[in-house]
């Protein structure tokens, strides 16, 4: 099970950082647009049909990394992926996907206004061809700022 304090770190996230690797070993690491944590499960999107899918394809073994400013904690999420392209849950983060994109292109806009600063782009939109990663949570490491390493299986 997923702490509700982790739960709270993701979901206050757009993006984490992915870590997957082909069966040469080589490591890719990717930036992926978070959907919803739900059930043990982190939902990801990929809008970039490349070196992730392609590894998960022949290793779905993934590291989530992310980092929390407030507490100086590092995070390392480890677990197996799902590749979500088709289907009744697929349809379903569709609906997640479009109303999480409405939220972040409008907090962007207003971000925008208040500080007095354009972004390059307001509107977060994706592109035709993605897919859902379905991240079952299988181990959190917690990182502490003063080096020591808390494992947890989950």
């Amino acid at each position: 099970m997923i702490s509700k304090n982790i739960k709270t770190l993701i979901e206050s996230k757009e993006f984490i950082s992915v870590a997957t690797s082909d069966l040469a070993s080589r490591p890719n690491a990717a930036p992926k647009f978070i959907l919803k944590v739900e059930a043990g499960h982190i939902y990801l999107v990929d809008y970039i049909i490349g070196n992730t899918f392609r590894n998960l394809k022949v290793n779905p073994l993934v590291s989530l990394s992310m980092f929390d400013n407030n507490t100086l904690m590092g995070y390392q999420i480890n677990g197996k992926v799902q590749i979500v392209d088709r289907g009744p849950e697929y349809l379903a983060a569709l609906d997640d996907l479009a109303r999480k994109e409405i939220d972040l292109s409008t907090t962007r806009i207003i971000d925008g206004v208040i500080k007095g600063k354009a972004h390059k782009a307001y509107e977060v939109a994706a592109s035709g061809q993605f897919v859902i990663l379905k991240v079952k949570v299988e181990e959190i490491v917690q990182i502490h700022p003063s080096g020591i390493l808390r494992r947890e299986k989950v």
